[in-house]
């Protein structure tokens, strides 16, 4: 089922040049997090991000690979469908939560920049799928 949603996706991304698809993924080795952000664009990578932070937590890397993917998709210029492929789901959910107090400097900024995303057309949409990672 993944693989037909991701093909028919393909497809409409080639022909929509208003849709951008975010590709995360986080970890951490040895107390160290990478993080990487690809975005994509009429089937091309135009934005291909690595970060390497310590002394962080797993979901913290992951809320900072999903800042930096939405923030890079929202800049581009006619951008109005963004589609954010993660193994991190959990994290993902969190960013509508407001609760959270460890993570709401994170939680806020992302909030901020998905409010400026919608004001700008009502029509603008934002879909999370969740991508598990094969880890065994």
């Amino acid at each position: 089922m993944h693989i037909y949603k991701l093909n028919k996706t393909i497809f409409q991304m080639l022909t929509n040049s208003k849709m951008a698809v975010v590709v995360l993924d986080a970890s951490i080795k040895n107390q160290v997090a990478t993080l990487i952000a690809y975005i994509h664009i009429h089937n091309n990578p135009i934005v291909k991000t690595f970060h390497h932070a310590i002394n962080v937590t797993f979901t913290e890397a992951e809320f900072f690979a999903i800042r930096c993917g939405i923030n890079q998709a929202i800049q581009l210029s006619n951008i109005s469908h963004i589609i954010v492929v993660t193994d991190s789901m959990h994290a993902a959910k969190k960013i509508f939560d407001s609760s959270i107090y460890p993570y709401q400097i994170q939680l806020s900024t992302i909030s901020k920049e998905l409010v400026e995303f919608f004001k700008k057309d009502q029509h603008n949409t934002i879909e999370f799928w969740d991508c598990p990672s094969c880890k065994n």
